[in-house]
């Protein structure tokens, strides 16, 4: 999957034809998005993903690979010339579920998405643990992430919670 992310980024920033290697079919039974991150050092340097992927898994993330290279709003596209010094992470989410009780939420094993009317945001499992976020702050992170006032998570936005495979 690494390989696929470096090489689908390789292709479209030389302008080449994509052409992804002929893999098994991954089952999507129980995978609920995947992301894909790109880093140069400790810095991001671009983060897409996608929930409910509709193709087989490598095509996600290939798709996502080139979309955190040229398509994050945050950051300027990635340049070919950088591509030998960044790293690929990718974090494929699973177990998807409706959050009744904070307490349950455990910093560095769930990721969560915040929603409310047409917002929504997402943050990855290691976000929080990267910042050092309690359960209250990752809450909080999570609801600007969706454009919402940080206390929205207490105010009637749906939150919901899932675990991650990480890799890089």
């Amino acid at each position: 999957m690494l390989h696929v992310a470096r090489s689908s980024v390789h292709a479209y920033l030389a302008d080449r034809e994509l052409r992804l290697p002929e893999m098994e079919s991954l089952e999507l039974d129980g995978i609920h998005g995947v992301f894909v991150s790109i880093h140069r050092g400790s810095d991001l340097r671009g983060c897409v993903g996608t929930l409910g992927p509709e193709e087989s898994l490598y095509r996600s993330v290939a798709g996502c690979a080139v979309a955190a290279a040229s398509r994050d709003p945050r950051f300027t596209p990635v340049q070919l010339v950088e591509l030998p010094d960044l790293q690929f992470e990718i974090s494929v989410l699973f177990q998807l579920q409706d959050v009744t009780n904070i307490e349950f939420i455990e910093i560095g094993v769930h990721g969560l998405i915040v929603s409310k009317e047409n917002s929504r945001g997402l943050l990855l499992p290691q976000v929080a643990v990267q910042h050092h976020w309690n359960r209250e702050q990752f809450l909080s992170e999570t609801c600007r992430k969706a454009g919402l006032p940080p206390g929205a998570w207490r105010q009637g936005a749906h939150i919901q919670s899932f675990i991650a495979e990480v890799f890089s």
